[in-house]
């Protein structure tokens, strides 16, 4: 097998005919030695049914269906796993990345590369706060990051099989993947294009999804939110001598004792401080509560791959060692 693509789905029924017919044209010059792997992450709509369909046109396609609604990293972690070319191109079902780039980024590792990412030179169809937040989101991750993750960038890309590999063998539940291949090093390039608006249905990255996403990138390549809590500290310890100074010196120059709204101030600032700082750790402390349960991230219920539909109820740690 030369090259796998692997793409996470979510409800995205309507999006699979044209997703398919798409990637079965991006990889015609490999149809051979190809494979096209689409993820149903739990879906609650005809997403598993449309890829069951889709089958029947493209025999190249191979369906996972996991059984229960995992997230869009773990969903992609489990299609990386089960991949099995050398090459392996990643995507997400909106059609907002082209397929059509394969090629070009076939062509730019032919000469050495092992990783060429997606950079996103304009978003089209996205709001004001969608790409204010995404710029903002990426300095501020490279800012605090232990590692340089490439800004305006997803998980759109192609990998060799020794940079997939590596990041396999990471054994992190919380998965931010664009920064786990950043940490695994090699040869990397970008190459830019301009995101298509979504094709069809909704968005699965919600307000609520983007935030849980930048706290695993912060909590998983930085440290630097903790040394923050305990210069936080430092500082509110400093403040708390100048008040004590100021309380002092009231009381001995002036005969008077600190009015009311001092000592609410300084209540609401030392709470305020407490609270974030316990935030902080308790991100950490959490994170390490998840690691060290060492659940599989997610269980197969299906496989539809050949000429089967096959039932599953294997982990990530040997789904493919029971279906051939």
């Amino acid at each position: 097998m030369f090259v796998s693509v692997v793409v996470p789905c979510m409800n995205e029924e309507e999006s699979i005919p044209a997703l398919v017919d798409r990637l079965a044209e991006a990889i015609r010059p490999w149809a051979d030695r190809a494979e096209i792997i689409l993820v149903d992450d739990g879906s609650t709509d005809g997403t598993w049914e449309a890829i069951r369909k889709a089958r029947k046109r493209v025999p190249q396609l191979v369906g996972l269906r996991l059984s229960a609604n995992r997230g869009h990293q773990v969903a992609l972690t489990a299609g990386l796993e089960a991949a099995r070319g050398a090459r392996i191109f990643m995507l997400d079902a909106d059609l907002q990345d082209p397929p059509e780039l394969l090629g070009e980024m076939m062509a730019m590792m032919d000469r050495g590369y092992d990783v060429v990412y997606g950079r996103r030179a304009r978003r089209q169809g996205e709001t004001l706060f969608k790409k204010a937040s995404a710029f903002a989101f990426y300095r501020f991750l490279n800012a605090l990051s232990d590692v340089a993750i490439p800004p305006d960038t997803g998980d759109f890309r192609l990998v060799s099989r020794r940079a997939l590999d590596a990041v396999l063998s990471m054994p992190e539940r919380a998965r931010f993947l664009r920064g786990m291949f950043a940490w695994a090093g090699f040869r990397q390039i970008g190459l830019e294009y301009v995101r298509a608006p979504r094709a069809a249905g909704e968005t699965k990255y919600p307000l609520r999804a983007m935030l849980r996403l930048a706290t695993d990138a912060l909590t998983g390549f930085s440290t630097k939110p903790l040394r923050f809590a305990t210069r936080l500290s430092f500082a509110s310890l400093f403040v708390t001598f100048l008040m004590a100074v100021y309380v002092f010196g009231s009381l001995i120059l002036y005969q008077t004792a600190p009015g009311w709204a001092s000592v609410v101030l300084a209540v609401s600032f030392f709470a305020a401080i407490q609270l974030l700082t316990l935030g902080i750790l308790g991100e950490y402390v959490g994170r390490l509560y998840i690691e060290t349960k060492r659940r599989p991230l997610y269980f197969v219920s299906e496989e539809a791959r050949g000429p089967e539909i096959v039932s599953s109820s294997s982990s990530n740690r040997e789904h493919f060692k029971e279906i051939a």
